[in-house]
């Protein structure tokens, strides 16, 4: 394994490693065939293109991930099979089941984000029992510069991480007693003593199971009056078993445990008005899930205040302001692992380990020892700084983007009670900035790290947000309360979203601790918050909080500051922008004021 170190310096900021494609083009022109994995599609596309347009060779190089075409997919594996191609930029969709003996190289564009992750995809390479398999680690800026380093020494030491293991999901469970009811009629005891020896479901109370098994055969409290819920019925030898077979040909046509993601319509309008006005786009449910009526955000091009959601339509308005508060989502799909998480923070606290890291990334290290703190791997370090008009807070917990966001979100709501005027926020998996109004360096920084804030504070964020109402329908669809599929028909995205909102809120209403809301709770908690990850930080920085408050920027702050601006521009004029705005900030924090005229002189783009 080698970590690519190319001949220009090591960006401070982006996901695209556009710096290091003529090193990549070199690697793949040497090697017999290529895999080369990215982490997300728009990164595939991206590398796949820039690869293509310095092919000074014609080299044969194909594209490969799920928002393909089935057929173009199956034309590309079958090239790959007889030997035809040199490289295939892929995602995920090859790194299992792939036995393909001319690939002797591998190559991770970007930082893999888990140990057990990088390992499965090496071993595509030399697939075979007496050759070792080959790779080649391109990260994409400095962090992941660090990140690829931790996930080399944490493979070669044969030290892999994998999923945290996770209690077994009621709505899963009550598809499963759905299903054997509809095989033969079941008795309850028999059922839980056997579901309770399975790994996930050994911790499920008689009390849980009961609730399962009363919610397939009622609904629930709240739902028991409608004939529809009614799905199995005891019978007078006290056995489980389905009502009628047009509930279970309903079941079988809709039983599975994989929901898409929905798409919203982006409209022009407001909640109050009749209908909305025209489509400006579409996007997944969850670019909106944690935004509140208010917020602004940008989207082709231009800033909007997000209203509300009406059905299946995100509805917005023109911003009067250029500055939108949520300024960029994307980012990786994969979070990074709290396991590479730790050894990142480990070798960021260990001077003796920075020999490992090329020569500009021990500089970057170096001087922000000096102009500010390096934290130990238990301490948590946070910065404060003005800049401009605004005044920055900067923390790196190393925890990935999702429990990141949670904090941010969490932290805006305290700081807007504080009086500080937050602006807005941007997270990586690195580090989090919030910007405010005022000054943020006489903040109580323990009482707004607390961990009380994943109380009440975590609660009201919930029932102000819409995340809740897209988890509950992927926990209803599951469970078997919602059905998209009928004999003869199937519903529509919309027509599932209608019923399950109108589910949801009768449930909140007259049945708050109902099994679907549980589940949604769950869920939402262990994926799309990763609250219990936040909470393990929040424990483990109380009482080692380190503040810095600075005149400036720092230099472990400059790539998320750089984040802020990243969508804002588009095209070469739009990287010009972001060079000259890389320029100042690096000149920013690592010169004092006046020391450097010229800093495109002085190498530090």
């Amino acid at each position: 394994m080698e970590v690519l170190t190319p001949g220009e310096r090591t960006p401070w900021a982006g996901h695209h490693a556009g710096h290091a494609m003529a090193d990549l083009y070199d690697a793949i022109r040497r090697a017999r065939t290529c895999l080369v994995f990215v982490n997300t599609r728009w990164q595939a596309e991206f590398a796949f293109q820039e690869l293509w347009r310095i092919n000074e060779d014609n080299l044969p190089i194909a594209l490969h991930h799920g928002s393909l075409a089935a057929e173009q997919r199956r034309r590309v594996e079958a090239a790959m099979g007889r030997g035809e191609l040199r490289a295939v930029v892929c995602t995920s969709t090859l790194d299992l089941g792939i036995d393909w003996g001319d690939v002797d190289l591998v190559v991770q564009l970007a930082a893999p984000k888990g140990s057990s992750r990088l390992v499965q995809r090496i071993g595509r390479a030399n697939h075979r029992l007496d050759e070792p398999s080959r790779a080649l680690l391109v990260p994409a800026n400095r962090f992941e510069m660090l990140e690829c380093a931790a996930a080399r020494e944490a493979v070669m030491e044969n030290a892999l991480d994998g999923d945290p293991v996770h209690p077994g999901a009621l709505d899963a469970l009550a598809q499963h007693v759905m299903g054997l009811a509809c095989s033969e009629p079941f008795d309850a005891l028999q059922l839980y003593e056997e579901i309770t020896s399975a790994g996930a479901y050994r911790d499920l109370s008689w009390e849980d199971f009961e609730r399962v098994v009363d919610f397939v055969s009622t609904g629930g409290y709240a739902l028991r009056a409608y004939d529809r819920f009614r799905r199995i019925v005891k019978g007078p030898d006290g056995l489980w078993r389905v009502r009628n077979k047009e509930v279970a040909q309903r079941h079988r046509m809709n039983a599975g445990a994989i929901v898409g993601a929905g798409v919203l319509a982006i409209r022009v309008g407001k909640p109050d008005r009749a209908s909305p006005g025209r489509k400006v786009g579409e996007a997944e449910e969850w670019y909106f899930e944690q935004l509140s009526p208010g917020d602004t955000f940008l989207f082709a091009g231009q800033v909007w205040t997000f209203q509300g959601i009406r059905g299946v339509d995100a509805l917005v308005t023109p911003s009067k302001s250029a500055d939108p508060k949520i300024p960029s989502w994307g980012g990786s799909k994969f979070p990074l692992s709290t396991f590479l998480a730790r050894r990142v923070r480990r070798m960021i606290s260990d001077p003796s380990e920075w020999r490992a890291l090329p020569a500009d990334v021990q500089e970057w290290l170096s001087i922000q020892q000096d102009k500010s703190l390096i934290p130990a791997p238990d301490e948590l370090l946070i910065e404060t700084f003005p800049r401009g008009r605004r005044n920055y807070l900067v923390c790196y917990p190393f925890e990935g983007r999702l429990a990141h966001t949670t904090l941010a979100m969490l932290l805006t709501r305290r700081l807007d009670r504080l009086g500080v005027g937050p602006l807005g926020y941007v997270c990586n998996d690195y580090a989090v900035t919030i910007w405010a109004m005022r000054p943020l360096g006489g903040l109580d920084l323990d009482a707004l790290f607390a961990e009380d804030m994943l109380g009440d504070d975590l609660e009201a964020w919930l029932d102000e947000s819409f995340m809740m109402k897209r988890t509950f329908r992927s926990c209803a669809v599951i469970a078997g309360l919602i059905e998209r599929r009928m004999p003869g028909r199937e519903k529509t995205g919309r027509q599932v979203t209608f019923s399950t909102d109108l589910i949801y809120d009768v449930l909140r209403r007259h049945e708050p601790d109902h099994l679907m809301l549980r589940c949604a709770r769950a869920d939402a908690a262990a994926g799309l918050l990763d609250v219990a990850r936040l909470g393990d930080l929040l424990r483990r920085v109380r009482g080692r909080l380190r503040h810095a408050d600075l005149p400036r920027v720092s230099p472990l702050a400059v790539p998320i500051l750089l984040e802020i601006g990243r969508e804002r521009v588009n095209g070469e004029a739009g990287e010009l922008v972001l060079a000259e705005t890389e320029a100042e900030l690096v000149a920013e924090a690592l010169w004092e004021e006046g020391a450097v005229d010229d800093v495109e002189a002085a190498g530090l783009r």
